[in-house]
């Protein structure tokens, strides 16, 4: 029973670190850019979007489906470093569970 008392304990104590890797995430922000830095995306860590930087040569007329793109663009660029950043967040906090729990292999962080 000391081992399962003992499991229990770990379990809490990931359990605490997981939520406040998940709160640390919510204050996270991670940039993405496009175009060489003309279009720039900042993006909070619940995904919302927080800020966009244009620079003003795309703003002519005809550009428009450059820029479309290039907000895409540097929108996916960003979302890959959040989920990049989360990611990393979870692991430190899964600590020894990171691969998984032990016995339950369908169980991952």
């Amino acid at each position: 029973m000391k081992d399962l008392s003992a499991l229990m304990k770990q379990a809490q104590a990931m359990q605490e670190k997981l939520q406040a890797a998940q709160a640390k995430m919510q204050d996270t922000t991670a940039q993405g850019s496009s175009g060489g830095g003309m279009v720039t995306v900042t993006l909070q860590g619940t995904g919302e979007l927080k800020g966009l930087q244009i620079d003003e040569s795309l703003l002519a007329p005809g550009e428009g489906e450059i820029l479309s793109d290039l907000i895409v663009a540097a929108h996916a660029d960003a979302k890959k470093k959040l989920d990049a950043a989360q990611a990393e967040l979870m692991r430190e906090a899964a600590g020894p569970f990171a691969g998984g729990m032990p016995g339950m292999p369908g169980l991952k962080f």
